[in-house]
């Protein structure tokens, strides 16, 4: 997925109400950027960080810069790298490599429809179907938290809803569909665990659905200042 525009690079003044970053332009200017990202964003949002920005050409938009790539500090004797921390991103990228065939462990569905209702008033990210196969639920969650060097991990806070969704997974596995959840890693990694230590509920929604059947996949991502792309598949610890 290439960026439609060139990135700004700017400093980062600090990150604030969650959706909400000041950012100082290289122009001088202070402008206030939208962060899509929930999360606590942990050492990614340091004040002074280089910060790189994307304009809308909507007129409509309350806020014309939008929080793309944040370069994080080097992690324990790691390199410094651009990470991704738009959320918004990882289900566009799905489906741009689902479209091209670019995840192995999805091929063969003929049919793939994002933003699927099911379970008790959810939406899937996307349903796979296929004639004569049975349905695949795939739900996908963005990744950005890296405490030791080369492991990803999720969620970075706590997570209620993503454990909401584990249990629904594991529902349809028990209703004869086939269910997975794919961690899409926005920056450079070598392995996946679940970061049981910032929520425990969601490690324990994460070990059951994995009993019931749940497929667990991660994979990194190529992040330049051009374009983020989906790249390799690592282990899930």
């Amino acid at each position: 997925m290439r960026f439609p525009h060139p990135l700004l690079e700017d400093r980062l003044v600090q990150r604030y109400k969650r959706f909400l970053a000041d950012v100082d332009l290289m122009s001088g200017e202070r402008v206030t950027a939208h962060c899509a990202n929930p999360g606590a964003m942990l050492g990614l949002a340091q004040p002074g960080a280089r910060v790189l920005l994307s304009v809308s050409d909507n007129p409509k938009r309350k806020l014309g810069f939008s929080w793309e790539l944040v370069e994080a500090a080097p992690v324990n004797g790691g390199p410094a790298q651009w990470v991704g921390i738009n959320t918004s991103r990882p289900n566009a990228l799905v489906a741009e490599a689902l479209a091209e065939g670019r995840l192995a462990p999805f091929k063969g569905y003929s049919r793939i429809r994002p933003e699927v209702a099911y379970g008790r008033a959810s939406r899937v990210d996307f349903l796979l179907e296929a004639d004569g196969r049975p349905p695949l639920y795939l739900e996908v969650k963005n990744c950005h938290l890296m405490r030791e060097a080369g492991l990803a991990e999720f969620p970075d806070c706590i997570a209620a809803r993503s454990a909401r969704h584990m249990d629904e997974l594991a529902t349809m596995v028990g209703q004869g569909a086939r269910a997975a959840l794919l961690y899409v890693i926005q920056m450079e990694a070598e392995r996946f665990d679940v970061a049981r230590d910032i929520d425990r509920t969601y490690d324990a929604a994460s070990k059951r659905a994995r009993a019931a059947g749940v497929e667990v996949h991660a994979v990194t991502c190529r992040v330049t200042p051009e374009e983020v792309t989906i790249g390799e598949a690592v282990p899930v610890l």
